[in-house]
């Protein structure tokens, strides 16, 4: 699949933390306030952001498995919560405190292009993501959704981007250069053309035919004169992406690149989703 830098993962933790949808989160944590500890199972972990984002809603001990095809953001992962935990105990399985909260934390090195029974092994109560699914393809889709039906496992799936855009203050090519992005989105980042904003609703068909009860709610990000580094990174990521499209002119998306980097802010549509098996 594609890369992703550390580096990048760290300049959106932040706005990733605030979009979460805090009614969705919240049922997550009502449904195992009543247990003593929890299996969790994390796709596409990146750095550990998920982890950091949902623990503390979750019971007192907590046993993560934290899944991602390259070692090296596995690597950048363990650094990032033991630094972030009040203290960390390093061997075969990381061991973290954190305020009230004992965490326990294995990483494996997956290639979940083909699915992702390589990570659905063993005792797990909950499965988690944090923006994958609009990466992968309907087809993967399906067959992850027959995976952990077979199961009855539930899913909490946060941050699929969801296709909405708005910049401000906005600019005359907006909607010609959001439409090239989108077809850049649903490119194959190996798992087959990918789903891209089409993801979450796709994932709520697939489960709901399995018998899974679903809901989604929006989670956009909303960024503003704090988060100048991240807007200016979103600014020069869309142009790039755009440009291979070569559905757009050059000295467009230039223009489109200088106007976006210095905008006042930009809301950026998610979609979180909540699945629990009936």
């Amino acid at each position: 699949m594609s890369g992703f830098s550390a580096e990048w993962l760290d300049l959106r933790e932040g706005a990733d933390h605030a979009a979460r949808n805090a009614a969705l989160r919240d049922a997550v944590s009502r449904a195992f306030a009543d247990r003593d500890t929890l299996t969790i199972v994390d796709l596409a972990c990146g750095a550990g952001s998920n982890l950091r984002g949902l623990a503390e809603y979750l019971p007192a001990r907590q046993k993560w498995l934290l899944v991602d095809h390259d070692p090296a953001l596995l690597a950048a992962a363990s650094a990032r919560l033991a630094a972030w935990a009040d203290a960390a105990e390093e061997g075969g399985t990381l061991l973290l405190a954190k305020g009230a909260r004992r965490i326990e934390v294995e990483f494996r090195t997956a290639d979940l292009s083909s699915g992702a029974a390589a990570a659905l092994e063993g005792e797990i109560d909950l499965v988690t993501s944090s923006a994958f699914f609009d990466l992968v393809s309907a087809p993967w889709l399906e067959g992850f959704a027959e995976q952990i039906a077979a199961r009855r496992l539930p899913l909490y799936a946060i941050l699929s981007y969801s296709g909405e855009e708005r910049w401000t203050p906005p600019h005359p090519a907006d909607v010609e250069m959001l439409a090239a992005f989108h077809r850049h989105q649903e490119r194959d980042k190996g798992f087959g053309p990918a789903a891209g904003p089409r993801a979450a609703g796709l994932l709520r068909a697939a489960l709901e035919g399995r018998g899974y009860r679903v809901e989604t709610a929006p989670s956009p990000w909303r960024l503003g004169a704090g988060d100048r580094a991240l807007i200016e990174a979103l600014a020069e990521g869309s142009a790039a992406a755009i440009a291979e499209t070569g559905a757009v002119s050059a000295q467009k998306i230039e223009d489109w690149r200088r106007a976006r980097r210095a905008a006042a802010g930009c809301e950026i549509g998610h979609s979180d989703l909540l699945a629990r098996p009936i």
